[in-house]
């Protein structure tokens, strides 16, 4: 049988998701690979990746793409992993630095400064794998694990995804399972159930990466209570409603 080439997020909020593709049993014919955001949507528009864990803010570069599961990574209240970090108010922000590791965020908090905090600020890119070595910013979007250590630096955090859900009343999916290719026929069920297994046992996760997970974070209370991986209709209608958002940006540069 053909191996299917999977590459999925290598941040924490995804840990449940591997450690069932790992060990539930219904997947020996694959092979995973863990990216940062940006590089597992570029795996799959390239087709180095079958099947990848694509940021929401990506999809309309990847022709032909389909949502192919139950789950995603998504948050229906303050995500805590996911922050506007800054040394002042928003409403005195001038200048935002930006974490490419996720277009999703970087998009997002562009439509929040546009349409729901009437701020416009420059926009500053950072280099994938700066963010979290950056000093004397600011303000910056910063994403997964590295936020743990560095809210700590900031007077203000926003949270993008409270902040989304306070603009719009509907919860944020940061990113999706996705495919451009005909799988074989059975595999996509499997591996729907390899998701399942992952959730249904996210107490075993902190053990079985033990030696992965940030320091100083409560990793059950993050999985359990700030992560919600149920693609349901609320968060289908919310995915839509950002990329109607990120369109109307996008038509503007």
């Amino acid at each position: 049988m053909e191996t299917i080439k999977i590459t999925a997020v290598s941040y924490l909020n995804t840990f449940p998701f591997v450690f069932g593709i790992k060990t539930s049993g219904e997947l020996d014919d694959i092979e995973l690979r863990l990216r940062v955001p940006s590089m597992c949507a570029e795996e799959l528009r390239s087709g180095v990746a079958d099947l990848a864990l694509v940021p929401a803010g990506a999809l309309p570069d990847i022709p032909g793409y389909r949502i192919i599961t139950d789950y995603c990574i998504g948050a229906v209240t303050d995500v805590k992993s996911v922050l506007l970090l800054s040394q002042k108010p928003i409403s005195e922000i001038t200048a935002i630095h930006l974490d490419y590791d996720s277009r999703t965020s970087v998009a997002l908090v562009r439509i929040l400064s546009k349409y729901f905090w009437k701020i416009n600020p420059d926009w500053i890119p950072l280099a994938s794998g700066v963010a979290d070595k950056a000093t004397g910013i600011d303000s910056l979007v910063a994403i997964g694990d590295k936020t743990f250590h560095l809210v700590s630096q900031y007077p203000y955090v926003y949270d993008l995804a409270g902040e989304w859900i306070r603009f719009t009343g509907l919860p944020f999916v940061f990113a999706v399972w996705a495919t451009c290719k005909d799988l074989p026929e059975g595999f996509l069920a499997r591996f729907n159930q390899s998701l399942k297994y992952g959730i249904d046992h996210t107490d075993e996760v902190p053990d079985f990466f033990r030696n992965q997970i940030p320091p100083h974070v409560d990793p059950l209370k993050y999985l359990k209570n700030d992560i919600s991986y149920p693609l349901d209709s609320r968060k289908r209608e919310g995915l839509d409603q950002y990329l109607r958002y990120l369109d109307e940006i996008l038509r503007e540069e």
